[in-house]
């Protein structure tokens, strides 16, 4: 099945900017996360195929091949956790006069001979809002190809760099005559590296690197969001034969609270209060990251109202101050009440219906709105 647009995917436009970017990607990966949608494999594919779309629109380079190329583009660039580097006119159409003449293309457009650069390495980390607020220092281990200590990456039983390829005398490439065109084509002999290797190493048989797990420590900055990266340099799979290694780039999801939902650097919490305090006033007693805080419920407070707490959110990793906590009230109706209990709220239900509205101001605006609508039906 062929995957969809990634722009359709996260649900903006061609011209999205990068904080439109992250913002929607950001609601999608909070409605479709594995914790809220437990056992729903939907939800979960919806989830992966979002934080895909998001790793390569986020991505300036990736995110200029996609536009020229699309898809294909970035299944031909290599690399990057199945597609790397910027990649180009040279990348894709070399590859279609490899198909034609078995060579990565002519007139000098192919790709650069010798080692190739490790591909990079992408880990999905899931952090509590308290990490990301505060910042942590987690362990992760990682399946990769680490660089062969026995023969010190060149793949040689000796450990020193392989000798270079007699056919096209290091240069990874060899002329082709074809009819009236001569053309430049990867070496057959020994595959566009450029050296060969006659005497191999017993531990990785002259592949130069072994399969194995690595454990890293990633520091993470307070003030991270879901969306953000942490690249570390050089720790992605290892190069061809002594090359450069690739990088490894740690994708941030923040896990939803039970509590708090975040939005930039501002939170916001639903917080119930009795019909009584609601009625009569108070004080009501909030979680804050910070600790606990009181604060002061006036008299008559309806459902919806908003609390603004100052410098009760987030201090982000790209800005200076933090942001708000608002905290939203709603009156939670008694339930379970004794025979007793009840009674009483009747009786206080008959003295308060006896002040002609008084008490309950908007639903007496509402019942002359609905009394008007009605009257205009008739007429």
């Amino acid at each position: 099945m062929s995957k969809r647009d990634y722009y359709e995917v996260l649900g903006v436009a061609k011209q999205a900017g990068d904080d439109e970017l992250k913002k929607a990607y950001r609601k999608l990966a909070m409605k479709f996360h594995p914790d809220r949608n437990p056992g729903d494999k939907a939800a979960e594919e919806q989830f992966k195929e979002v934080s895909e779309a998001y790793e390569v629109l986020s991505d300036e380079n990736k995110r200029a091949v996609y536009d020229q190329y699309g898809h294909e583009g970035l299944n031909r660039g290599g690399g990057g956790g199945g597609f790397g580097g910027a990649g180009g006119f040279a990348d894709i159409f070399g590859d279609v006069f490899a198909d034609i003449f078995g060579g990565n293309g002519g007139g000098g457009g192919g790709r650069s001979a010798g080692p190739r650069r490790g591909a990079d390495l992408r880990y999905m980390m899931e952090l509590s809002l308290e990490q990301a607020v505060f910042g942590a220092t987690e362990s992760i281990r990682i399946p990769t190809w680490s660089e062969c200590e026995s023969c010190n990456g060149h793949g040689t039983a000796d450990g020193k760099k392989p000798g270079a390829c007699g056919t096209c005398r290091g240069s990874g490439q060899v002329r082709v005559q074809q009819g009236f065109f001569v053309l430049q084509q990867t070496c057959p002999q020994c595959r566009g590296r450029g050296s060969l290797v006659t005497d191999p190493c017993k531990s990785c048989r002259g592949a130069g690197k072994i399969r194995r797990e690595k454990t890293l420590e990633v520091k993470i900055p307070a003030g991270v969001d879901t969306g953000d990266r942490i690249r570390l340099t050089g720790e992605g799979e290892p190069g061809d034969r002594g090359a450069s290694s690739g990088d490894l780039y740690v994708q941030i999801t923040v896990k939803p609270h039970e509590i708090f939902e975040r939005d930039g650097n501002d939170l916001h919490c639903s917080v119930p209060i009795s019909v009584v305090t609601a009625a009569l006033g108070g004080k009501l007693k909030v979680p804050t990251l910070d600790g606990e805080v009181e604060i002061d419920i006036t008299e008559g407070v309806q459902s919806g109202k908003q609390f603004r707490l100052r410098g009760r959110g987030v201090r982000s990793i790209r800005t200076s101050g933090p942001g708000d906590l608002y905290c939203t009230v709603f009156v939670e109706t008694p339930v379970h009440l004794t025979k007793q209990q009840k009674e009483l709220l009747r009786q206080l239900g008959e003295t308060l219906d006896k002040s002609g509205g008084k008490h309950h101001p908007e639903a007496s605006s509402w019942l002359g709105k609905a009394k008007r609508f009605f009257d205009d039906l008739t007429q």
